[in-house]
């Protein structure tokens, strides 16, 4: 069966649900993406969690993913608007009450990890799939049921426009479905009840509340930095132990900061968001010079305090009609920065192994036309889940450990002097092979994708 008869739904608009239409309709298929809010690059669409911003760290993984849909352009964008960041800064308070921030690079050859904004990556990726014959959009749909044996699905349209207080529902016919909606997946929830599918989910006891540190005057001098008034290339932390507080660089000058805490020393400050400013000045030393108390205050009372969640499941997969991808497949907290890499990561894979089985099936004269791409997919997706499941419960795994790391561990003399070493043998016995903590989970190796399992293997170890 030939490519352009075959239709590809994806559920899904974010970068991953994007990313994964945008491979689909490079090799032909006809893809249509079903996303349940509205255009996602109108400025009045309500954005993922409630919040206004969203800055992620995009590394080798997410970078090479773009870069295998060989489309000209999107990765020279997508670096276009972002910014470097070579390491963490820790911020703190000597005993002498003296504010510190100590520099600690995540790789000791140089290279860095990038800060991007959710929402530019996403438009631009949707710019392109517009611009694809192959392609339609429908927003404003909502997933309500799905036959994976007849292939049909079922969706509302929530015009916005309508007076009616009931949804129109339409009925679709689909070759493939491709399910990147998110942790509270819906196309998950229906895959079901069509596999014996394994489901954990686990809330841990941290909320997290957005704020945001405002970017300097304009300067005289021409230099572009001086709009950021700390260094915007790190990641700067300001552990609490039991709490932190973070900050990743915007490309306007701002921060977008993050406060992560358990629910219970959440209450406590609703109840008197009056004392927010002394908790910022007691635990996370000078965010208040950048952040006014009344910022803070009112950051804190408008923003919502949002729960995070961490999900395993297998299979991904039903026959050759579904699978599912990123959080809907593998939501992580996200104190690894890899849950959009990840994902990313995930679009690579599936259509590497989809490719590898049509080439291979397609010379095979005992499969019927009408059969034959069913069969090649159903054999892919099989395998897909079986090899990226080990990786993805690993990465899952190693997001949770490094809350712990970033909170505590990179104030203690045992973390550092665990990174000297690793950093000692990478330079100056290269023939041991050995690499970094990062290197591994960022795929910095040369000419190698190192798996999330066989990180968390070598961590077990170290």
């Amino acid at each position: 069966m030939a490519n352009s008869k075959q239709k590809y739904i994806v559920v899904g608009a974010g970068p991953v649900g994007s990313l994964a239409a945008l491979y689909a309709a490079k090799r032909g298929y006809q893809v249509e993406i079903y996303e349940l809010r509205s255009d996602l690059r109108d400025p009045s669409t309500t954005p993922l969690n409630f919040t206004k911003s969203i800055n992620l760290a995009l590394s080798e993984r997410g970078i090479n993913a773009m870069r295998h849909a060989d489309h000209e352009n999107l990765i020279q964008h997508v670096f276009s608007a972002t910014i470097p960041m070579r390491g963490r800064m820790i911020h703190g308070r000597t005993p002498d009450g003296a504010l510190y921030e100590a520099a600690q690079d995540y790789d000791v050859h140089g290279r860095t990890i990038y800060a991007v904004d959710r929402a530019g990556l996403n438009m631009r990726l949707l710019d392109i799939l517009e611009d694809m014959p192959n392609v339609k959009f429908f927003f404003n749909h909502k997933l309500t049921g799905a036959d994976f044996k007849r292939r049909k699905a079922w969706f509302e349209f929530r015009d916005q426009t309508s007076t009616s207080n009931r949804p129109e529902e339409i009925e679709i016919d689909f070759d493939f479905m491709i399910g990147a909606d998110g942790a509270h997946s819906a196309v998950r929830y229906h895959l079901m009840k069509y596999t014996r599918m394994n489901y954990n989910q686990e809330y841990i006891d941290t909320l997290w509340c957005e704020f945001q540190i405002k970017p300097s005057d304009p300067s005289n001098s021409g230099d572009i930095k001086s709009k950021f008034r700390i260094s915007p290339n790190h990641l700067h932390i300001w552990p609490g132990k039991k709490f932190m507080f973070i900050a990743i660089p915007s490309d306007d000058g701002s921060f977008t900061c993050t406060l992560f805490m358990p629910g219970t020393e959440f209450a406590i400050l609703e109840a008197d968001s009056s004392e927010l400013p002394a908790f910022f000045d007691s635990h996370f030393p000078g965010v208040t010079s950048l952040i006014t108390p009344e910022d803070l205050i009112s950051s804190f009372q408008a923003n919502p305090h949002l729960p995070l969640i961490s999900i395993k499941c297998q299979p991904y997969h039903f026959s050759s009609s579904v699978v599912i991808l990123g959080d809907a497949a593998h939501a992580m907290v996200p104190f690894y920065g890899q849950g959009m890499n990840a994902g990313l990561e995930d679009v690579r894979i599936l259509f590497s192994i989809l490719d590898k089985h049509t080439a291979v099936e397609s010379n095979n004269s005992n499969l019927s036309e009408v059969n034959d791409a069913a069969f090649q997919r159903a054999a892919a997706l099989s395998e897909y889940s079986i090899i990226r499941v080990a990786d993805a419960h690993a990465i899952n795994d190693l997001a949770l450990q490094n809350y712990v790391e970033m909170r505590a561990s990179v104030l203690s003399r045992m973390y550092r002097v665990r990174k000297f070493l690793e950093e000692l043998l990478s330079v100056r016995v290269p023939s041991l092979g050995w690499h970094t903590q990062y290197s591994r989970a960022l795929s910095w190796r040369a000419n190698a994708q190192v798996g999330f399992e066989a990180l968390l293997k070598f961590l077990k170890g170290w």
